[in-house]
Parts: structure tokens; sequence; C-alpha cells
């Protein structure tokens, strides 16, 4: 697990450039507990640590992801009554009555187009989230007036822990859905890795698979690929105290164009305006053209500290 100490400079509380919908990613809490976790706000302006290559071996070690093997054995044994990793009980009394009715009834909207009830499977915290990520599709294709692509290939760049699988399967009704991670054997709090919770959110969502690998290197053709909140400045990953030799967008944007078959669609999502248009910049760099741009935040997407961006492109 990774120390308390930062070994890399991070974000200041607040950027708009961190990923999700909080001032502080609520992921590093489940990592680092919420008394390590503030140390983001307050990280060094310079490593304390001797400089190093930094590389995934080095982060993740073989014995964290024998960790994440041998846990869900321990917990089968020690006669625990559980739901498959990623479907954990829903606990009505943290659920925030007005955040309930707001989405409430903006899940009856989105309900009208697509047959989706995640709460049926997935906490209150992963179906507000499901929510709130289909309700964000659902209206820039409202919007755009484009076609929306099923029947296809699928695949997700930098998925976490796959959590939106249903998502992506609920609207673009993919024959393959593919997830691909760089993280993937990263702990949680509770002995698992975000692989155990990955094949949790497959199990359920049919032909999906969730792949742990860094998607520069990858070779998967798709006929739609999904990015959310990739990372494209040095904010956001020092945030998730990544090394920065992960942040390449430009070479994440080359292995994205080349893997989108003819005619397909490259879906992207990004925090803010400016972070937007840092991507777009790069987008047009290695060759794509822009079909579709929606900004408009919907009810699931008030409390985000910059409106979610969506832009759709094909290969120019």
């Amino acid at each position: 697990m990774p120390s308390a100490e930062a070994a890399w400079r991070c974000a200041a509380k607040g950027s708009s450039s961190m990923p999700r919908n909080t001032a502080r990613p609520t992921q590093v809490n489940q990592y680092l507990g919420r008394k390590n976790a503030s140390c983001i706000e307050d990280a060094r302006e310079l490593s304390t640590l001797p400089p190093v290559p930094h590389s995934i071996s080095i982060v993740y070690s073989w014995f964290h992801r024998l960790r994440s093997l041998t846990t869900p054995l321990l917990v089968r044994r020690l006669g625990a009554r559980a739901l498959v990793a990623g479907y954990l009980p829903r606990n009505s009394d943290r659920r925030p009555a007005g955040l309930a009715l707001r989405i409430s009834s903006e899940n009856s909207r989105v309900e009208r187009s697509l047959p989706v009830q995640f709460e049926r499977r997935m906490n209150w915290s992963t179906t507000r989230n499901n929510y709130e990520y289909l309700d964000i599709l659902d209206r820039a294709w409202s919007a755009s007036g484009l076609a929306r692509p099923v029947g296809g290939v699928v695949c997700d760049v930098g998925c976490a822990s796959f959590w939106y699988a249903a998502t992506l399967a609920a609207f673009f009704r993919p024959r393959e859905l593919v997830g691909v991670e760089v993280e993937g054997h990263r702990l949680f709090q509770d002995g698992r890795a975000r692989i155990d919770y990955a094949a949790g959110y497959t199990a359920h969502t049919a032909n999906s698979r969730f792949v742990v690998a860094d998607y520069v290197s990858c070779e998967l053709p798709a006929d739609v690929i999904t990015a959310w909140f990739p990372f494209i400045t040095p904010t956001a990953i020092l945030a998730w105290r990544l090394p920065l030799s992960l942040l390449e967008p430009e070479r994440l944007f080359a292995r994205v164009y080349h893997n989108l078959c003819p005619g397909g669609l490259f879906v992207m999502v990004n925090h803010g305006e400016v972070e937007a248009h840092r991507a777009a910049e790069l987008c047009v760099a290695t060759g794509f053209r822009c079909v579709a741009r929606c900004a408009e935040p919907g009810v699931l997407s008030g409390e985000r500290p910059s409106p979610a961006v969506l832009t759709c492109w094909t290969r120019a």
C-alpha cells in the first residue's frame, strides 16, 4: 500500500481537473484511509524520495496481485455471505433525501428510453454514478442528433473497476464490451483489488471482460472507444498518486486513432471547458474530427465542480 507521506507532488484541493465529482478523489480515502488521504492537500512540493524510474511493477508488486487473489478465498472460508465483489448491499440510511428525490425523477426520464434498473444489483453510490453516466450519454445524443451506434465492439479506456460496464452495455448494446485499466491490481481497504470488483460487474454484464494493461500498447480494434475523464494534465495524475511516466496523452490518442475501426466513434468526457479544450487540441493534432459536443449539466451532475463535457470524434 502507498505510504502516508506523499511520494509525488499532488494537486491542490478543488482543482477542476480532479477525477469524478468531489473536491478530492473519494477513491483515495478507500486506498489510504481518510486520515492519510488528507496528506494530498498538504503534499510537499518536491519528492522526499530519491529519484528512481517509475514503473507499474514498482507501484503494484506481485504481493499485491497475490493478495487480491487470496482475499476472496479467505472471505468464503470465514463463511461471509457476501454478494459477488462489486455488488454490495445498499444502505438506505446513507441516501441523502434531497439527492434521492432528484435522482428518482431523473431516472424516470432515462428509463423511458433505456430500460435499466441499476439499483437492483448495485449499492447506492454505484447506482447513482451509473445513472449519472447514462444521463450524460443520453443528453449528448439527444442534443447532437447522432445515430446511436449499437451492436458493435465497445472498448473503454481507463475503466478503473469497470463499475459502469452496465451503463455502456445499456446504451450501446454491444456484441462485445471491453474495459482496459492499467491499475487493475490497485487495492482497496477491504483487501480486494480493482480486478476483483471488475469480476463482479462484468459477471452481470453480457459479453463483457476486464483487461489489465496499458492501453497505449494494446491492439484492440473497436467500433466505439470511450474515455471517461482521461488524464490530460499532470494535476489529475498526481492527485491519484501515479507516476508521471503514465501521463502520455499524445500516445493515448494515437492508440485510440489506431484502434478505432473505419466509421467508428471515439467518445470522450472531460472535466470542464479548460480540460476539454486541451483534449480537443490533442485530438485534432492526432487526426480526429469532432462531430458532436455537449456540455449541458444534468441534474445528476450538479455536484461536480466543473461540468462534464462530452465530445464525439471520428477519424478524419
